[in-house]
Protein backbone atom coordinates (compact mmCIF):
# COMPACT_ATOMS: atom_id res chain seq x y z
CA UNK A 1 0.00 0.00 0.00
CA UNK A 2 2.72 2.52 0.98
CA UNK A 3 4.36 1.89 -2.57
CA UNK A 4 1.10 3.07 -4.33
CA UNK A 5 0.70 6.03 -2.06
CA UNK A 6 4.76 7.20 -2.83
CA UNK A 7 3.86 6.51 -6.77
CA UNK A 8 0.42 8.98 -6.29
CA UNK A 9 2.47 11.18 -4.73
CA UNK A 10 4.95 11.20 -7.52
CA UNK A 11 2.11 11.15 -10.05
CA UNK A 12 0.70 14.37 -8.45
CA UNK A 13 3.83 16.26 -7.99
CA UNK A 14 4.62 15.39 -11.55
CA UNK A 15 1.04 17.14 -12.78
CA UNK A 16 1.24 19.80 -10.61
CA UNK A 17 5.26 20.48 -11.66
CA UNK A 18 3.86 20.64 -15.16
CA UNK A 19 0.94 22.65 -15.04
CA UNK A 20 2.87 24.95 -13.02
CA UNK A 21 5.15 25.54 -15.84
CA UNK A 22 1.92 26.50 -18.38
CA UNK A 23 0.77 28.64 -15.62
CA UNK A 24 4.68 30.44 -14.89
CA UNK A 25 4.61 31.79 -18.32
CA UNK A 26 2.32 34.48 -16.94
CA UNK A 27 2.72 34.11 -13.53
CA UNK A 28 6.51 33.85 -12.97
CA UNK A 29 6.79 33.16 -9.64
CA UNK A 30 5.32 29.90 -10.39
CA UNK A 31 8.34 28.56 -11.57
CA UNK A 32 9.57 28.10 -8.17
CA UNK A 33 6.60 25.90 -7.49
CA UNK A 34 6.84 23.84 -11.08
CA UNK A 35 11.27 22.89 -9.70
CA UNK A 36 9.11 21.46 -6.33
CA UNK A 37 7.30 19.55 -8.16
CA UNK A 38 9.66 18.20 -10.42
CA UNK A 39 12.01 17.48 -7.64
CA UNK A 40 9.03 16.16 -5.38
CA UNK A 41 7.70 13.50 -8.23
CA UNK A 42 11.57 12.29 -8.19
CA UNK A 43 11.28 11.69 -4.24
CA UNK A 44 8.44 9.89 -4.77
CA UNK A 45 9.82 8.13 -7.62
CA UNK A 46 12.58 6.84 -5.72
CA UNK A 47 10.71 6.12 -3.00
CA UNK A 48 8.24 4.16 -4.78
CA UNK A 49 11.21 1.99 -6.78
CA UNK A 50 12.75 1.36 -3.11
CA UNK A 51 9.84 0.34 -1.68
CA UNK A 52 9.99 -3.07 -4.48
CA UNK A 53 8.35 -1.82 -7.35
CA UNK A 54 9.68 -2.66 -10.95
CA UNK A 55 11.20 0.43 -12.60
CA UNK A 56 9.42 -0.90 -15.72
CA UNK A 57 6.32 -0.51 -14.29
CA UNK A 58 6.46 2.31 -11.73
CA UNK A 59 7.88 4.33 -14.73
CA UNK A 60 4.89 3.63 -17.07
CA UNK A 61 2.22 4.09 -14.41
CA UNK A 62 3.89 7.58 -13.64
CA UNK A 63 4.13 8.28 -17.09
CA UNK A 64 0.50 7.65 -18.35
CA UNK A 65 -1.14 8.66 -15.42
CA UNK A 66 0.88 12.22 -15.87
CA UNK A 67 -0.32 12.06 -19.17
CA UNK A 68 -3.60 11.58 -19.00
CA UNK A 69 -4.47 13.63 -15.64
CA UNK A 70 -2.12 16.49 -17.18
CA UNK A 71 -4.14 16.87 -20.18
CA UNK A 72 -7.52 16.92 -18.02
CA UNK A 73 -6.52 19.38 -15.55
CA UNK A 74 -5.05 21.28 -18.43
CA UNK A 75 -8.11 21.08 -19.93
CA UNK A 76 -10.08 22.00 -16.67
CA UNK A 77 -7.55 25.07 -15.65
CA UNK A 78 -6.41 26.79 -19.22
CA UNK A 79 -9.37 25.28 -21.52
CA UNK A 80 -6.73 23.18 -23.62
CA UNK A 81 -9.36 20.95 -25.67
CA UNK A 82 -9.47 17.54 -25.30
CA UNK A 83 -10.41 16.07 -28.89
CA UNK A 84 -11.56 12.57 -29.52
CA UNK A 85 -8.62 11.52 -30.95
CA UNK A 86 -6.88 13.16 -27.68
CA UNK A 87 -9.02 10.50 -25.47
CA UNK A 88 -8.27 7.46 -27.44
CA UNK A 89 -4.70 8.03 -27.21
CA UNK A 90 -4.62 8.42 -23.72
CA UNK A 91 -7.32 5.36 -23.20
CA UNK A 92 -4.56 3.39 -25.64
CA UNK A 93 -1.59 4.48 -22.80
CA UNK A 94 -3.76 3.30 -20.01
CA UNK A 95 -4.58 0.51 -21.34
CA UNK A 96 -0.83 -0.50 -22.82
CA UNK A 97 -0.04 0.13 -18.85
CA UNK A 98 -2.24 -1.96 -17.70
CA UNK A 99 -1.32 -4.98 -20.11
CA UNK A 100 2.36 -4.07 -19.10
CA UNK A 101 1.68 -4.76 -15.21
CA UNK A 102 -0.84 -7.61 -15.65
CA UNK A 103 1.92 -9.07 -17.83
CA UNK A 104 4.33 -8.41 -15.23
CA UNK A 105 2.45 -10.06 -12.22
CA UNK A 106 3.50 -13.67 -11.79
CA UNK A 107 7.21 -13.17 -12.87
CA UNK A 108 9.93 -13.30 -9.95
CA UNK A 109 12.69 -11.44 -10.56
CA UNK A 110 15.83 -13.55 -9.98
CA UNK A 111 18.12 -13.45 -7.11
CA UNK A 112 21.17 -11.65 -9.33
CA UNK A 113 18.73 -9.05 -10.56
CA UNK A 114 17.79 -8.13 -6.84
CA UNK A 115 19.43 -5.48 -5.48
CA UNK A 116 19.64 -5.47 -1.64
CA UNK A 117 19.98 -1.80 -0.15
CA UNK A 118 21.00 -1.35 3.46
CA UNK A 119 18.79 -0.35 5.76
CA UNK A 120 17.80 3.46 6.01
CA UNK A 121 19.21 5.20 9.67
CA UNK A 122 16.43 4.53 12.43
CA UNK A 123 15.28 1.04 10.50
CA UNK A 124 15.34 -2.06 11.75
CA UNK A 125 18.04 -4.46 9.65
Amino acid sequence: MRTWLFLAGAILAEVTGTLSMKAALEHPALYVLMALGYACAFVFLSLTLRSGMPLGIAYGIWGAAGVALTAAASAGFFGEPITPVMGIGIVCIMAGVVLVEVGHRGEEKPASARIDLPPRRGEDA
